[in-house]
């Protein structure tokens, strides 16, 4: 059955290995994120058989769906109006909103439990957190969040790379440690956690710069697609073949390569602009933008090109590439939105492969 994304188990299960090898060694924990793949339940039983320290997702239907004797982390700020659910969901969760953090409280007093939340820090890419330079705010949210009755001050963190692209660098996560100092210092605690970003650190870690003071990292796409995602290149010794998508010819037609007649708008509202290449031999995939992120998909056969695509259909160009028939499959190597939305469509059919399996 077409589409249909392959997943090496054993690949994976290398990368994570590494990642939880060259973490522990530095003394950051590990929190594996189980987003991009929608928790999957032989992905996620992989994490759990692993040394990772923790789950972490930004959605609670994921983490929900995750049975663990780990830890799980609430990656995406909470929702008040579903303050309850995160409690008895997750066992810690990053917040940045008092308001939020006193309905949490309610929450769990409600329900008998205590819950952690890491209080966020914007160091300059300006999506989730407190403004570094805010510091009497900081801290007295802190202070604030650690006298209530339900909830642990477990730790701070900061989001890096995913809106502005800012870099994780020794002097902004050098001020992440500093506060963490300071909000210790001034509460008389030891914060657990300070988690200094994503995938984007991998260079520093790799380089062993990551400051001391730092003690998580939260892992997505290094360990799906074996990516440093500060430069977008895949990390030496790390597998970027995990997943492949497989999708089958249903059309095979030698056509012009530019469209003939006036050009309006797309289904999408977009006013495409095409080169004209002469006559092509053009495939349509059954696969299309509803199932996955065409630009982000890289043909396994050099000799293919993508042309376009449509909500169901796929374009490719085959004029360079050796023979392929009408019911063949083509294959290609996801990027990081092309994985999501895979996974997130219902369309797309999952196949595991493992060495294990062939015992």
């Amino acid at each position: 059955m077409y589409p249909r994304v392959v997943i090496n188990l054993d690949a994976l299960k290398a990368n994570l290995d590494k990642l939880n090898e060259l973490c522990h060694s530095q003394s950051l924990t590990t929190a594996i994120v189980t987003k991009v793949f929608c928790a999957d339940e032989k992905i996620t039983e992989l994490i759990e058989n692993s040394d990772a320290d923790m789950f972490a997702d930004s959605r609670l239907e994921n983490l929900e769906a995750i049975h663990t004797s780990k830890p799980k982390l609430l990656l995406r700020i909470g929702m008040r109006s579903e303050a309850e659910r995160i409690v008895q969901s997750c066992d810690i969760s990053m917040q940045s909103e008092l308001s939020t953090v006193f309905e949490l409280n309610q929450a769990a007093k409600k329900l008998g439990k205590m819950h952690k939340c890491v209080l966020m820090i914007d160091l300059g890419d300006l999506r989730e957190g407190i403004f570094f330079k805010n510091r009497d705010e900081i801290i007295e949210t802190a202070r604030q969040i650690h006298a209530c009755s339900n909830i642990e001050l477990f730790g701070i963190g900061t989001n890096l790379t995913c809106y502005g692209g800012i870099l994780p660098d020794n002097e902004n996560l050098g001020v992440l440690s500093e506060l963490a100092d300071s909000i210790s210092n001034t509460l008389g605690i030891k914060l657990s956690m300070v988690s200094g970003g994503n995938s984007s650190t991998m260079t520093m870690l790799s380089e062993k710069r990551v400051p001391a003071g730092i003690t998580n990292l939260r892992l997505g796409e290094s360990f799906v697609l074996g990516n440093d995602t500060s430069t977008g290149d895949p990390m030496e010794g790390f597998a970027t073949d995990s997943f492949i998508l497989e999708a089958e010819i249903v059309e095979l037609k030698r056509k012009p390569s530019k469209p003939i007649g006036k050009c309006g708008p797309n289904a999408f509202g977009e006013y495409p602009v095409f080169e004209d290449k002469g006559e092509m031999v053009r495939a349509i995939c059954a696969v299309g933008r509803q199932d996955t992120d065409p630009d982000s998909l890289t043909p396994v056969d050099d000799n293919i090109s993508i042309v376009g695509s449509s909500s169901d259909h796929l374009i490719v160009d085959l004029t360079q590439a050796h023979r392929y028939n009408v019911g063949d499959v083509i294959r290609f190597t996801p990027g990081y939105g092309a994985l999501l939305r895979m996974f997130t469509s219902r369309y797309v059919k999952r196949v595991y492969t493992s060495n294990q399996n062939k015992k």
